[in-house]
């Protein structure tokens, strides 16, 4: 049971992000865009059919076969480590989730075409894709979590130093 939630949200992000960089490649050519909107909005916010041999968001490119084994490394060390979270620590296995499909979008796309898709093309980011997305969102969370987690630790701490002293 404890891998039902991972699956789920692995074959959520996997096919929202598969599908969603299908549509971009069948009805928008390469280097073209389109928004729903006119004038400044769709200087904002556009879907732009591009791809990206390199990292998330542009970075290293050309460094493809380094990515998948990049990638390969991240899915069997998050499955692991998965493995091995206590049940409640469910916004961990969430974020775990969020990132490992998006590992496993991008992963795919570099087998089959040896470069990601991307179309997201926010005017002040560079251009990303569902997968992109998903990764940074579960590294947010991780990184949220882990501010909780301090937070608790210090009211503790502060918890027993008031004790401590009241005695």
């Amino acid at each position: 049971m404890p891998f039902l939630l991972l699956a789920l949200i692995v074959a959520a992000v996997v096919s929202l992000d598969q599908l969603s960089k299908s549509w971009v490649a069948a009805w928008l050519p390469e280097g073209h865009w389109w928004s729903p909107w006119s004038g400044e909005a769709a200087e904002i916010f556009r879907i732009t059919h591009t791809t990206n041999s390199g990292a998330a968001f542009g970075l290293f490119p050309n460094q493809g076969s380094l990515f998948i084994l990049i990638a390969i490394v991240v899915v069997i060390a998050i499955v692991i480590y998965y493995r091995h979270l206590p049940a409640e620590d469910w916004l961990i296995r969430i974020s775990l989730g969020l990132q490992l499909g998006g590992a496993i979008g991008n992963l795919t796309d570099r087998l089959r075409f040896g470069y990601v898709v991307d179309f997201i093309d926010i005017s002040f980011w560079p251009i990303f894709n569902l997968a992109d997305a998903s990764i940074t969102i579960g590294v947010l969370l991780i990184i949220y979590q882990l501010w909780r987690m301090e937070r608790a630790k210090a009211r503790r701490g502060h918890t027993r130093v008031d004790e401590e002293v009241h005695s």
